[in-house]
């Protein structure tokens, strides 16, 4: 274009957006997170003051136990869940742009239709699934001798990670396809050509050339898995194992919202974000060092 201001007059929408939403928000964060309010009176009806604390409250949170705790169980969670789904989603992804595959798109609507739905329906309708007397699930394995509670502090876990599971498979799956789409038919042709058979197809041509996708894939799921929230949010009055700190995000909202220390809450967001930049470097770190050993 000519006119230099009509790009800006086109974003302007966008950014103003952006910058609302998103960059002065973290911005707020950060800020708060180095400082702490002092309320006086017993509920703070004579003032509230805010200084400058430093890291204290990075101290404070590093050595809350509850909260380390709680980012140890999303690296554990993280590690079994996000495998099992981003396995689950190639082997979806690759059955279905196989040439035998029949009615693919259907299926791929099929496996795509749990992510449509909200999260929060989408725990409450697993939660039916998990309470004793309720469970359909839990009555047919009872009647085979099987006794077994999926809210026991035990098992809430990995009763959220089926939730989980459930519900972004079919996303990662759509990824790991649009990728599979983009991979020319010559290649194909090629390999047939040779004499590669499907699974030699699968090994030696889509697994490498899917490479992009499925680490996108992981690192969306790594980011989500240090979010995650919802699920065990509403699940909390069905399980006594969990608690009001259970994952990093719910002990930052009850800091905020439940002990009013606003401080503390935006320390434990910015742990939370640079924990899922670290171990996102990581992952691509790895990805790029395997590639480089091929």
């Amino acid at each position: 274009m000519r006119s230099k201001t009509a790009p800006w007059l086109l974003l302007g929408p966008f950014l103003v957006l952006f910058i609302g939403t998103m960059i002065i928000p973290i911005i707020m964060a950060i800020g708060y997170s180095f400082t702490s309010v002092e309320r006086s009176g017993l509920l703070g009806e004579e003032g509230v003051t805010s200084a400058f604390a430093g890291l204290e409250n990075y101290v404070a949170a590093l050595s809350n136990a509850n909260f380390i705790a709680s980012i140890g169980r999303m690296i554990l969670f993280g590690v079994v869940q996000v495998t099992v789904m981003i396995v689950a989603a190639t082997i979806l992804a690759l059955l279905l742009e196989s040439a035998s595959a029949r009615w693919p798109g259907f299926f791929r609507a099929t496996y795509f239709l749990p992510y449509g739905i909200p999260g929060v329906i989408a725990t409450i309708l697993w939660s039916f699934l998990y309470i004793p007397g309720l469970s359909p699930i839990v009555d047919v394995l009872g009647i085979v001798g099987i006794d077994i509670d999926f809210l026991a502090p035990e098992l809430v876990l990995w009763s959220i990670a089926n939730i989980v599971t459930w519900t972004y498979t079919g996303y990662n799956m759509l990824i790991i396809i649009a990728q599979l789409k983009a991979i020319p038919g010559e290649l194909y042709e090629a390999a047939k050509i040779d004499g590669a058979g499907p699974m030699r197809i699968v090994r030696s041509l889509q697994l490498p050339l899917i490479r992009p996708a499925v680490m996108l894939t992981i690192i969306f799921s790594i980011i989500g898995t240090l979010q995650l929230f919802a699920e065990p949010r509403l699940m909390q009055n069905m399980s006594a194992g969990i608690t009001s700190e259970y994952t990093p995000n719910m002990a930052a909202y009850a800091f905020a919202f439940q002990y009013n220390d606003v401080g503390m809450a935006a320390a434990q967001a910015v742990i939370i974000a640079v924990s899922a930049f670290v171990l996102s470097a990581i992952a691509l770190g790895v990805s790029s060092w395997t590639e480089k050993r091929r």
